[in-house]
């Protein structure tokens, strides 16, 4: 199974950047094992003024499907990505994170 809440044709391409928050690890979760989580941002387009317009989604993959949720979007610079990854991962957004995605593949 594989779920998005994102319009397909943003995401139908391969992103420009990809972070890997989680790897490796059989981390369960309310009865689904988390293999993966990672970062995506697709560079949608280039202002000269603004900078780079982002759309940055998270990818939970568990054993029981993958879902792609929109994590935010916008006129955010050239180090969106990074800045995101790093205010998710200093918080107690990766949690709240796997915890929508799971609400997602329960559906």
């Amino acid at each position: 199974m594989k779920a998005s809440d994102t319009d397909p044709g943003r995401t139908n391409r391969p992103p420009d950047r990809i972070k890997v928050l989680l790897a490796g690890g059989n981390q369960q979760n309310q009865g689904f094992v988390i293999k993966k989580i990672e970062m995506r941002q697709y560079v949608e387009r280039k202002d000269r003024d603004l900078g780079d317009y982002s759309l940055l989604t998270v990818v939970v993959d568990t054993d029981r499907g993958e879902v792609e949720m929109k994590y935010d979007e916008g006129f955010r610079g050239s180090d969106a990505l990074d800045s995101a990854v790093t205010m998710l991962m200093q918080y107690t957004g990766l949690a709240s994170l796997i915890n929508r995605a799971l609400i997602e593949l329960q559906r």
